[in-house]
């Protein structure tokens, strides 16, 4: 039961966000906010934020680099992810 629950969180939908990022940037932390400034000067987009299990993790692309910011704004230049388009 607890593994179909967990299957279930990690299982969503993402639908494209229509309008500005106004709000996803509002819902990253101080320290993340200052990462992702720093990154937005190379080019990088905020794409999303993963909050799973309180990880809170902001996720920027640039062409096909992606970069991931902890909450701490530690910035991870090669993350151990897969992104779904």
């Amino acid at each position: 039961m607890a593994l179909a629950m967990y299957r279930e969180d990690l299982l969503e939908r993402r639908e494209p966000i229509v309008g500005d990022f106004d709000d996803l940037w509002e819902a990253l932390t101080l320290a993340q906010k200052f990462a992702a400034s720093n990154l937005t000067q190379f080019g990088y987009k905020l794409n999303f934020i993963r909050d799973l299990y309180s990880s809170h993790i902001a996720i920027l692309s640039c062409n096909d680099n992606i970069v991931v910011i902890s909450k701490g704004g530690e910035i991870n230049t090669h993350p151990d992810i897969k992104i779904r388009l």
